[in-house]
Order: structure tokens, then sequence, then C-alpha cells
């Protein structure tokens, strides 16, 4: 138990990580979350925009962030789908683990089904969701060219509008400031991130509320 603590409070140490690896750990991290299922777990947001702030700092170059960001959360997505594609819907009668969830799997379907191909581009800005949504486009069997013309959106916009974001706020707060207080603005920005994955519980919480009060009366 106390190894999995440590594995989480080192996964979640996003200023740690970025300080550490720089671009390269960024874009492992962005490629496993966009394409393993068991990523579902990293801080893909919170992690681009506080490797935007370092950007801003001039730790890291801006463009090289973007543009390899970019190129991950894309084949990340390519291999989420074809995983899908490749195993079907076996995939919806795996027993879940700790890495592999299959509640996260069933939700992302009932989103694709309601959202439909639009999934692929709304679900980069849902934490856990988009992780298995190219996952579910795949199983589905949806043309990968379709897929790959809604990915191209969804992914380059969530990159660049989390990367940009998080330069802009770098440029906007004063660089002594920033250096005193960058566990504050990354905690906000953690806290920001995850306003939609508290959103998605919620909904989801109040979803099954609902058909149990309709299966009492």
């Amino acid at each position: 138990m106390e190894l999995i603590k440590s594995f989480f409070e080192h996964v979640y140490n996003v200023e740690g990580i970025v300080r550490a690896g720089g671009v390269m750990i960024v874009v492992a991290i962005i490629y496993a979350e966009t394409g393993l299922m068991l990523g579902f777990f990293l801080p893909g947001d919170s992690l681009l925009v506080t490797a935007g702030v370092f950007a801003a700092r001039g730790d890291i170059d801006i463009y090289s962030l973007v543009g390899f960001t970019c190129l991950a959360a894309l084949l990340g997505n390519a291999t989420g789908y074809w995983i899908g594609y490749k195993m079907g819907k076996p995939l919806y009668r795996r027993k879940q683990t700790l890495f592999f969830r299959r509640d996260h799997l069933l939700r992302t379907k009932e989103f694709y089904e309601k959202h439909g191909g639009k999934t692929i581009i709304i679900a980069r800005f849902v934490p856990i969701v988009r992780t298995f949504a190219p996952v579910v486009a795949g199983i589905a069997q949806m043309g990968y060219r379709k897929f790959l013309s809604y990915d191209i959106w969804g992914g380059t916009g969530w990159v660049c509008s989390m990367c940009l974001g998080g330069y802009m706020l770098g440029n906007i707060i004063p660089q002594d400031v920033l250096q005193r207080k960058m566990h504050l603005v990354i905690g906000g920005v953690i806290f920001v991130s995850l306003i939609p994955l508290f959103v998605e519980f919620a909904r989801s919480r109040l979803k099954k509320g609902g058909k149990s009060g309709r299966k009492k009366g």
C-alpha cells in the first residue's frame, strides 16, 4: 500500500516531473494517457499547463513542447483506436483491475453513444474519458479516416489550449512571483483541470440515483 501511495505522489508531482524530464517525459506521459488504457490516471491537463508555464520561464522550448506533444496525443489516440478495433467487444467483459477500469470503459461507451463522432473531440477535455474514447471508437468500427479527422481537431486543440494557456499564465504572472508561488499556481491548475472529472462523476451519481429511484417507485 505504501508503494502505491508513493507511486501516485510521484505521478501527481507535475512540477517535479517537468523539471526532471523536460519535453520528452511530457511527451511520454501524454502518449501513455491517450494511448494505453492503463494510463487513465495520468495528469495530462495539469502536466501540459505546467509545461507551458515552464516554457514561459525559458526552461522549455514552447515550439518543441507543442509540436511533440501534439504528435504524441495523435499517436496515442491512434494506438487506442487500433487496440479497440483489434480486440473488440470482449474488452467489455474483461474483469476490472487496478489498471483496467471496465466501469470507465462502459461510461465512455455511453458518452460515445450520446455524442457520436464528436466524442473524439469533446473527450480530449474530459479526464479518463479521453483515454477510453478512441478504444470505444475502434470497437464501434468507426472508419479510421473519419476517426482521424476528428482526432486531429481534438488532439491539437487540447494540446495547444493547455500548453499555450500555461504559457500565457507564465507571461502574465511576474517571474519573481511565479518563482516563489509556483506550487500555488500548479495547485490551481490541477484543481481547474479536475473540474470536468468532478462534473462527470456527479452526473453519473445523479443518473444512478435517478434509476434506483424509478425502480423503487
